[in-house]
């Protein structure tokens, strides 16, 4: 996964720590680093829900480590994606989006059969942090 800097140079995707407030680590962020001109951003479909992460963890959060995977489905396919390989492969992301929404609709389906509104809910929010945007890469 890469993109271009305002350097001129290439960004990887790297899941990197952010910590928030000194006393909050969220591990597995999706984060463009530039080797070049050490700038960093955020992967822009994640930065909704790391916002929102922070924004519930307050002013002055307990301390602890978050997993951010386990806010977002975009992290955890990149955790996944990584898991298999040290770079991720386009073909291969690709696969793995597919699969994880076509196992989400499945688990929709059983939400759907069983009125579980609050699972429901779960299952709409993950989709929707997928379909913010289909990768290019």
């Amino acid at each position: 996964m890469q993109k271009l800097c305002n350097c001129g140079n290439m960004m990887t995707m790297k899941l990197r720590t952010v910590i928030y407030s000194v006393r909050v680590e969220i591990d597995n962020v999706p984060i463009y680093s530039c080797e070049a001109c050490s700038r960093s951003e955020v992967f822009p479909e994640v930065k909704p829900d790391l916002t929102g992460l922070i924004a519930q963890l307050g002013e002055k959060p307990s301390r602890q480590t978050l997993l951010f995977n386990e806010w977002n489905e975009w992290a955890d396919l990149f955790v996944e994606a990584s898991a298999l390989q040290k770079k991720p492969d386009p073909r291969r992301m690709d696969r793995l989006i597919e699969e994880r929404i076509n196992s989400l609709l499945d688990l929709l389906l059983l939400a759907q059969a069983a009125d579980d509104q609050e699972w429901i809910a779960d299952i709409y929010k993950r989709l929707n942090q997928i379909s913010r945007r289909r990768m290019h890469t």
